[in-house]
């Protein structure tokens, strides 16, 4: 089904995804069975997301990305109207204070995911022609431009978490290209300031900050889910308290299928547990730098990159978040939290990193 020469990465991402099943199931049986009266009622639809990110896998791994190279702009372009539509009341479902999908059924697609992937093809195709990054006016205003048009679009839904993920991709990317140190430094000060600004503008931003720092000022307000995920964390111990037999998922962690799944998985399986879903996470990427490496098309690595540190940040920022080394962003885990429109999206970028495989 799979070519044979992504086959480990096919195996570790179909693991990552029945173990991400198996959570969804475990973390949500409590809160499923108060809501909607079915215990199982996240886990059967997280399980339909898998089979239909399977087969978006497949179909993104036979696609070739040097023709889809040409519709880069066209999806770009309907990305952002995508974002800019889903603002619309009406159009666009309200969750949770953000205005960030839209509505299919029962079912919810979210655009940002969908713009993260359109703007990383679009990026390295003007990075491939430029070659080696010289001026900041000629070669990286253009990309500046872009990513601050979706990151603003993103924000006023509001999805800080989202944005700063994409923006952090395309950095990556960027480096990648052999920018100079000294155009980071400037741009970096510049939006180290913006970002302090936009932080400081909205309270709910200043009060994630500030529970960040010491949850304990509010522990009934801004500073609970990080505290309820501490408390779940800590009684795993080395082989955790064993799987369904969470105490935190019975109410103390809201939704814990979602953004801190991760704080049930220390709690149910311990730092052993832990070790083992980190190292399957590392493994991944490392497949993803492997295929970035050998691709000998510009293009295609820089899409290689940008994919795979999509990935890596997203890990990253969400195990920082429930661990406590980052203010909470709502970013969920790859492969793990519950969620239709990201792990179908994530799936699809893995299958295109197959693809790139294939190429070359």
């Amino acid at each position: 089904m799979f070519s044979r020469k992504c086959r480990t990465l096919t195996v570790l991402i179909l693991l990552l995804v029945v173990i991400g099943v198996i959570m969804v199931g475990s973390s949500s049986r409590v809160w499923a069975s108060a809501k909607f009266d079915d215990a199982s009622y996240f886990m059967s639809r997280q399980a339909v997301f898998a089979l239909i990110g399977v087969f978006v896998m497949y179909v993104a791994s036979r696609i070739s990305l040097t023709k889809l190279r040409r519709y880069g702009k066209k999806l770009f372009i309907l990305c952002v109207i995508a974002l800019i539509l889903v603002l619309i009341p009406g159009l666009g479902i309200q969750r949770n204070g953000s205005r960030s999908w839209f509505g299919v059924g029962s079912f919810l697609i979210q655009p940002s995911e969908f713009f993260k992937i359109a703007i990383i093809i679009y990026v390295a195709d003007f990075l491939a022609k430029r070659y080696r990054i010289k001026t900041f006016k000629r070669d990286l205003l253009f990309p500046a431009f872009l990513v601050m048009l979706g990151f603003g679009l993103i924000l006023l839904q509001p999805d800080f978490g989202s944005g700063m993920v994409m923006v952090c991709s395309i950095v990556v990317m960027v480096l990648a290209a052999d920018s100079p140190l000294s155009y980071f430094v400037r741009v970096g000060m510049l939006g180290a300031a913006g970002l302090g600004g936009l932080i400081i503008s909205a309270p709910y931003r200043l009060a994630r900050i500030t529970s960040f720092i010491d949850p304990w000022k509010d522990p009934l307000g801004a500073g609970f889910q990080i505290i309820q995920s501490l408390f779940a964390i800590s009684p795993g111990g080395i082989l955790g308290v064993g799987f369904d037999n969470s105490m935190q998922k019975h109410f103390y962690l809201p939704e814990p299928q979602t953004d801190f799944i991760f704080a049930i998985f220390a709690e149910e399986f311990g730092f052993i547990g832990c070790c083992i879903l980190i190292t399957l996470f590392l493994m991944v990427i490392y497949q993803g730098v492997k295929i970035a490496k050998n691709s000998s098309d510009p293009y295609l690595c820089y899409v290689a990159i940008g994919l795979i540190s999509l990935f890596a940040i997203q890990v990253m920022i969400n195990l920082g978040v429930v661990v406590g080394l980052f203010p909470v962003t709502g970013i969920t885990l790859p492969f793990i939290s519950y969620g239709g429109s990201s792990l179908v999206v994530m799936m699809g970028s893995m299958g295109l990193l197959m693809s790139i495989a294939n190429e070359s």
